[in-house]
């Protein structure tokens, strides 16, 4: 555990002078002049998976996209990217290191994997130019020495291998070596240095000017020219085939197809069919629910305006089987995106805003298909995991968003729906309005605001209990609770919505998951040194539909001078089993600083500790769960406690 700084009251600080704009002519001049070893610095830093091939191209196409896009760079911009050290001995003009910098952050962005919920960014794609036609260009071949520098290269990560580089080719100082990994984007430059301390030899910094790692003296050899004789062939193929499709496109229609945005059937047989089928879809009775054992989405009616249309619902069921390229489709992790195995269940289908909405069940997973009202372009498919739910957790589902709001479509068992401002305590809930199928009014979604200002989420009630759902983004809402990881309970209380007006702003943390609950538990409360009142501990724990990927944050909220102001955030933790019902116990710890100035280290765990010990940069000791120990600004410290069986428990992280 390393205790963050939590100041209450930060002392002032003297504003350090602005740098000077680096303009373009200053950069390029320096990108002429140093191009070879800029080039060198891109080429060992792009990961080794890409290939010689692609690595040469790439690294000459980074260097290239790296002057100012203006005419100037932003003041400041320059000397983020220089090390003050070197600044100041005169060996780095601030035109190379404002380059040097381009060049590094965009070779670690190369290195990063390719997520299907963000653009890529340009440097993850295969540059456009330069490019080289019919030949594959290399560096030339170096000896034993040099092959065996560029497989421990290969085996570092991007910022370790930055960290070498510059360490190395570079001969810079640690100091400036995090300086610049931390201005090209590196979450954690110390760990980098860390990883490349495993390899860092002298007799290595010859090696790495040697020409086996020279991007600009390069090595020509053909491509494959058989396969690319089938590729030119392929091609002439498949642009005539682009050529009919598009006339047939152009052909003048009325609307929708039988399908509608699916792609082509490319199989037949009985099962799919059946399932592509709308007079087999399931529809449950509107009282199955009260009369049967389970309470979950199997139970749901269908409802809404548009259950017979059997034009959309086939439009939707054809979607879901085979979803066209034009059609947005997004799944919450964990979640199967292919078609049904049967015929689903039909929730509802009707109009929703400017689109039309088909909600479907299939026993594992709930499938929103929309598309607008008039036009064919713009067709949505959501899947969202829903395995094991129940009344609590089978509450509500995500119906349509627009311009910042959302609408639900409420279980049949909800009696009263209505919205609470989760920031504001104290305030009572406002009635929202629903229809009779069940659909709700629009109210504004947190999981779309830009800031934090306030966070509105859905209050239902039914005849056991009222619920807490909030929008994470997802198609499912997920629900909030309160109280020990064995009995979590609904927010009720007016001190559990205290708490939680202090963790709301933090649940952007957890956001497009697939997180199914939230429960926040007071595991401790400290008197603060100083008089400084008391302070509540809380671990945050969300758990997922999947299982895994659980996330916990254990909070430090001290005494705010703003109501509302959000907590401290001590540890966190991914996949962990703290926390929750497996592992209830927790321990975490902060650097704070009162309002008399003076500095401690403050830490707490859960019930089951019965002494707590901080080493390393404060040595400190208390009996019990709690712990308060001075310290100086600045200071770090491990953190551990015994179990009252003996057994040694570090911090959360």
């Amino acid at each position: 555990m390393r205790p963050q700084d939590v100041v209450t009251t930060p002392a002032p600080s003297a504003p350090a002078p602005a740098p000077g704009p680096v303009s373009v002519e200053q950069a390029e001049a320096a990108l002429v002049e140093h191009y070879p070893r800029l080039v060198r610095i891109a080429y060992l830093v792009l990961p080794p998976s890409l290939g010689r091939n692609r690595r040469v191209l790439t690294a000459h196409a980074l260097v290239q996209r790296s002057l100012p896009r203006g005419r100037t760079t932003p003041a400041g911009a320059a000397d983020a990217a220089i090390p003050p050290s070197r600044r100041a001995q005169g060996d780095a003009d601030p035109g190379y290191a404002y380059v040097r910098g381009r060049v590094l952050r965009q070779a670690l962005d190369a290195g990063l994997p390719l997520m299907r919920a963000a653009w890529p960014k340009r440097a993850q794609l295969p540059p456009l130019l330069p490019h080289v036609w019919g030949l594959r260009v290399f560096p030339r071949s170096g000896g034993a020495d040099e092959l065996a520098l560029d497989q421990r290269l290969s085996a570092l990560s991007g910022p370790a291998r930055a960290a070498y580089v510059l360490r190395r080719l570079e001969e810079l100082p640690d100091t400036d070596v995090r300086h610049a990994l931390t201005a090209a984007g590196v979450a954690d430059p110390h760990a980098a240095l860390a990883e490349a301390d495993r390899m860092d030899t002298a007799g290595d910094v010859a090696l790495l000017e040697s020409p086996e790692f020279d991007p600009c003296s390069l090595q020509a050899r053909p491509t494959d020219l058989m396969r690319r004789r089938q590729h030119v062939k392929a091609a002439l193929v498949a642009a005539a085939a682009l050529a009919v499709c598009g006339a047939l496109l152009g052909l003048p229609g009325d609307g929708w197809g039988p399908d509608g945005a699916a792609a082509p059937p490319y199989a037949r047989n009985p099962a799919a069919e059946s399932a592509l089928d709308p007079a087999r879809l399931t529809r449950v009775s509107p009282t199955a629910w009260q009369r049967l054992s389970r309470t979950d989405f199997s139970v749901w009616p269908a409802r809404g305006g548009l259950t017979d249309d059997h034009a959309l619902l086939r439009r939707a069921l054809a979607v879901w089987a085979r979803p066209g390229s034009a059609v947005q489709v997004s799944a919450t992790p964990g979640t199967p995106p292919g078609p049904p195995m049967g015929p689903p269940q039909l929730l509802y289908a009707g109009e929703v805003d400017q689109a039309r909405v088909v909600l479907l069940h299939d026993g594992l997973r709930v499938v929103r298909y929309a598309e607008p009202k008039y036009g064919t372009g713009g067709v949505a498919l959501d899947f969202a995991r829903t395995d094991g739910a129940d009344a609590a957790s089978a509450g509500a589902l995500v119906a349509g968003r627009t311009d910042g709001n959302v609408r639900y479509l409420t279980a049949p068992w909800v009696r009263k729906a209505s919205v609470r401002n989760l920031l504001d305590p104290a305030s009572e809930p406002r009635p929202l309005s629903r229809g009779d199928d069940g659909l709700t009014a629009p109210l504004a979604s947190p999981a779309q605001a830009r800031d934090c200002k306030a966070w509105d989420v859905l209050e239902l009630r039914d005849d056991t209990a009222d619920r807490l759902l909030t929008d994470l983004g997802e198609l499912t809402p997920a629900r909030l609770t309160s109280g020990p990881p064995s009995a979590p309970r609904d927010v009720t209380g007016k001190a559990e919505r205290a708490f939680w007006a202090r963790t709301a702003c933090l649940l952007p943390g957890v956001r497009a998951h697939g997180v199914r609950s939230v429960n926040s538990w007071q595991y401790a409360k400290q008197p603060l040194p100083d008089s400084n009142g008391t302070a509540h501990w809380l671990c945050t724990r969300a758990e997922t539909w999947r299982g895994t990927g659980s996330r916990v944050m254990a909070q430090f909220q001290a005494p705010a001078a703003q109501a509302g102001a959000p907590a401290a955030i001590a540890a966190r933790a991914e996949d962990s089993p703290a926390c929750g019902v497996r592992d209830p116990k927790v321990l975490a710890g902060v650097l704070w600083k009162s309002r008399a100035g003076r500095w401690y280290v403050l830490a707490a765990g859960s019930g089951q500790f019965t002494s707590l010990a901080t080493s390393g940069g404060v040595d400190g000791s208390a009996k019990g769960k709690l712990l308060a120990v001075p310290a100086r600004e600045g200071a770090r410290a491990e953190l551990n406690g015994r179990l009252a069986d003996g057994s040694r428990v570090g911090a959360l992280h």
